[in-house]
Parts: C-alpha cells; sequence; structure tokens
C-alpha cells in the first residue's frame, strides 16, 4: 500500500484529476446505483474548499498587507485593468455572436421562484452593502469582498505592530496554506464524485433542445479563452501567451468546470500562483477579488440569452444599443456571485433594457437553469482560470518593464 501511495504521489496533480475524471464516468456509464456512495466524495471537496476559502483570503489578505514595506509596488492596478477588460471584451464578443448565430428559444417554466435584481443601481447597491458587512458574517457566508474590505483594513492597521506580531501573522497564513494544501490533495477523489453526481443526476437528455444556445454560449467561452485573453496577454508580454493559458486552464479551470463555482476554486488558484512564482502580495488581493469582479463567462452567458430572448421576441436592435449591452452586460457580471448560477438571475436585468417584461426574462433563466450543467460549468472555468491568468500577467509585464527577462515556457 505504502509503495502504491508513494508512486500515486508521483503523478502530478493534474494526471490524479483526469484520472478520477475517468474513473467518475465509467462508474456513471457501468454502474451508478452500486457506485452511488461515491458522490459523498464530491460533496466533501467542494465542502472542504468553501469553508477554508474565507479563512485564507482572510489571513493571507491581512498577512500580505501587514507584512508590506513601504515604497514596494504591487500590480493591483494593472489587475483589475485586466479583469475590467477582460470582462467587457467577452461581453462584446457574445454579442457579436449572437447577431451572427442568432438563437431562437422555447421559452421554460421553473424560475418563477427567485428574485432578480431590479436594476445596475441595485447591483452595485449590494456590493456597497457586502463591504460593510459584518465580518463574521462575511465569512460565515463567503462574502468575499466584505471579507476583502475587512481584511485591508485589519491589514493596515496591523501595518506598526510589533515584529512579534506580524510574525505570528505570518505563521498563522502559512498554517492555512498547508491545510489548503491537503485539501488540494483529495481534488482526484473529489472530482470524481461531482463528475458522477454530474452524470447520473443531470444526464444530457435535457440538453439535445438546446444545442445551438450552448453551441454559441461554450464557443464564445472557448474564443474568449483561446483567442482573446491571448491577444491581452501577448500585447501584454510581448510572448506566446499560450504556456501560459493553457497551465491556467488545466490547473485552474479543469477543477473550477466541476466545482462550479469561482469561490470554492480560491484555494486552487492560490496554490497556481504561488507554483508560477508570483508575488504573494499581489495574489492574496487579486484571486479573491477576481472570484468577484473578473466574471468574463458570465458576461458571455448574460449577453447571449438576452440576445436570444430579443431574437425570439423579433426585437430588433441597433449598433449603439448592442454596445450598451457589452456593457451592461460586463458591469452585472461584476455582480454576479461566485457560485452556481450566479450570473442567471442577471439576465432580467439586461432584458429590461429591450423593454422584455420580468415574467419572459425569468422564462429565459429557466432555460438557462435547464442548460446550466454546461453553462455554468464553462462560465465558471473561463472566470477562474482567467484570474491567474491575468494576476500572472500583470506580474510578468511589469518584470518584463524593470528589464527582467521572463521565459513563459519555463515558467508556465
Amino acid at each position: 500500500m505504502k509503495s502504491i501511495l508513494k508512486k500515486w504521489n508521483q503523478i502530478s496533480l493534474v494526471k490524479q484529476i483526469i484520472i478520477g475524471l475517468i474513473v467518475g464516468i465509467v462508474l456513471a456509464v457501468t454502474t451508478p446505483e452500486a457506485a452511488r456512495p461515491v458522490i459523498v466524495f464530491g460533496s466533501l471537496f467542494v465542502g472542504a474548499l468553501k469553508a477554508i476559502a474565507p479563512v485564507l483570503v482572510l489571513v493571507l489578505v491581512i498577512s500580505a498587507i501587514a507584512q508590506h514595506k513601504s515604497g514596494h509596488q504591487t500590480n493591483m492596478k494593472s489587475i483589475i485593468v485586466f479583469y475590467l477588460l477582460g470582462t467587457f471584451l467577452a461581453g462584446l464578443i457574445a454579442v457579436i455572436a449572437s447577431f451572427l448565430f442568432p438563437v431562437n428559444l422555447t421559452l421554460a417554466e421553473g424560475a418563477e421562484g427567485v428574485a432578480p435584481p431590479g436594476s445596475v443601481i441595485e447591483v452595485l447597491k449590494t456590493l456597497l452593502m457586502n463591504v460593510v458587512d459584518n465580518p463574521i458574517h462575511a465569512i460565515g457566508e463567503a462574502n468575499y469582498i466584505g471579507i476583502l474590505a475587512w481584511a485591508v483594513l485589519l491589514g493596515f492597521a496591523l501595518r506598526n505592530a510589533a515584529d512579534t506580531t506580524k510574525t505570528l501573522i505570518a505563521n498563522l497564513s502559512d498554517a492555512i496554506s498547508k491545510l489548503v494544501t491537503w485539501v488540494i490533495k483529495f481534488a482526484p477523489l473529489g472530482i470524481m464524485g461531482l463528475v458522477f453526481e454530474s452524470i447520473t443526476t443531470n444526464g444530457i437528455d435535457a440538453l439535445f433542445g438546446y444545442g445551438k444556445l450552448l453551441a454559441v454560449l461554450i464557443g464564445c467561452m472557448l474564443f474568449v479563452a483561446l483567442v482573446a485573453n491571448p491577444i491581452v496577454v501577448y500585447v501584454a508580454i510581448r510572448q506566446n501567451p499560450y504556456p501560459l493559458v493553457f497551465r491556467c486552464i488545466r490547473e485552474s479551470g479543469i477543477t473550477a468546470f466541476f466545482t462550479r463555482s469561482s469561490a470554492s476554486n480560491i484555494p486552487v488558484n492560490m496554490k497556481l500562483c504561488e507554483s508560477l512564482g508570483l508575488n504573494k502580495d499581489n495574489y492574496s488581493v487579486s484571486i479573491p477579488l477576481g472570484a468577484t469582479i473578473n466574471m468574463a463567462g458570465a458576461a458571455v452567458t448574460i449577453s447571449v440569452l438576452t440576445l436570444a430572448a430579443v431574437h425570439t421576441l423579433g426585437i430588433q436592435v441597433d449598433i449603439p444599443t448592442a454596445i450598451i449591452l457589452s456593457i451592461l452586460s460586463a458591469v452585472s457580471a461584476c455582480g454576479a456571485s461566485g457560485v452556481a448560477g450566479g450570473s442567471l438571475l442577471l439576465i432580467p436585468l439586461a432584458c429590461s433594457l429591450f423593454g422584455i417584461s420580468n415574467e419572459v426574462a425569468m422564462q429565459v433563466v429557466g432555460v438557462g437553469f435547464i442548460i446550466g450543467v454546461l453553462q455554468d460549468s464553462f462560465e465558471t472555468a473561463l472566470n477562474s482560470s482567467t484570474d491567474v491568468l491575468f494576476t500572472a500577467t500583470a506580474e510578468f509585464r511589469e518584470r518584463r518593464k524593470e528589464g527582467e527577462k521572463i521565459n513563459i515556457h519555463k515558467v508556465a
């Protein structure tokens, strides 16, 4: 048994996850009833990630800011610009694709019980209220905007603390990071349970009727991940971006695909940033922030489903309105929660731009729930992997400016 475990640990985490993925598919197809207990592995894995992530963010951000030395440069401005630019480009690409490949929906029922936000102002108000949330409540509810706000304030308050206090905080940060490492080691079992549950619970029969809609949605997300984002990275660092792009997709996107939660994937992204040799002062803040505001996949979902409703109802859309929709979807996406299905409830907000009633818009949300097993998985994979991609891009860009030679092939 020891020799088997030793050989298993010598295999890279990505290969271990792929093995877990294959085993989960085989069990779901061949022995779905007998293997049903493996579902618990997926629930435990996601539960552990969700439990540790808020504490991890709080402690890492406090430690990073408290230990920060005056005059030391950070890349947060560049990272935020990349986040906002990427989200806007995703919304714009989705709008263009929706005009090139218009989709008509068979509107479905089933989303009457959920309440969408009424306007962009309401979304922004919710974000601001999250900033001043009770810190204990913010941790319990995984409100990362509130956690970040309190962590930043506590970090600055501890900047002049005694060295022994800073050492204690640093030690606590290292301990929490170690816990995360232990949790991530169980990713192969977790992915096995998640993919088994997905196949046995949802199936694929319900997806066939929405093939064209899924093709446009997933096509847009793949285009953003494999074309738009690499162009942004290349312009920033002037090197072949694909080694970095593929590593982020491989090590962050695959896990996010099955957890379907940017928040749950924060520990995975933190670990990836560490292995890329990035500055902890930057990624300890940018990764949890990205899980909240870097929502390219959400912008795609909002734009495509909104324009599908528009085409279904025969509403004519001019170019200025389409551009406004791109901006609105980007702003709305930043208000999407970091949990599964968070973007769908913002579709009525975008539909209101075209005078579509809330009743019809909520039927579009119902369609979103039907296809959510794939739509939300691809969306989260794009969102989460891009958090690391743009964090790394901003840092490599600054290093290049300072004259340091960056070899992306060796780093990634």
